[in-house]
């Protein structure tokens, strides 16, 4: 059973946004899952669901995410592209890596190693 079954909740408020050279960073903590994914949206969309135009996530943090993360993915990603803009993700662990490449999400959205190597392409 994985690690994150019983442990306790970690709410995603723990986001960080950071902005370097017109590139908005955010940061995520934790599982990302269907408790939190209103958090998520909070810190990817903002009101009106608009999305900064440049923003790297860095997932180096982030231990589990189910498919109601890659969905707001998606949706910051569209966002993103409509106003003239892009999403990139940076850094996931490996077993975030492996979900991120079964669903597919590395083909809609470009992941990176590392944020830096998100930053510079």
């Amino acid at each position: 059973m994985p690690a994150h079954y019983g442990a306790p909740h970690r709410p995603l408020p723990s986001a960080q946004t950071t902005a370097t050279e017109d590139i908005s960073v955010i940061t995520l903590h934790g599982d990302i899952d269907h408790r939190n994914i209103e958090h998520l949206r909070d810190a990817l969309l903002f009101p009106h669901g608009a999305a900064a135009a440049r923003t790297v996530i860095n997932l180096s943090a982030v231990t589990f995410i189910d498919s109601s993360g890659i969905n707001a993915f998606i949706t910051a990603h569209h966002a993103a592209q409509q106003s003239g803009g892009w999403l990139r993700l940076a850094g996931p662990i490996e077993s975030v890596l492996r979900i991120i490449q079964i669903v597919g999400l590395d083909g809609i959205i470009p992941c990176y190693s590392t944020l830096h190597h998100a930053l510079a392409a």
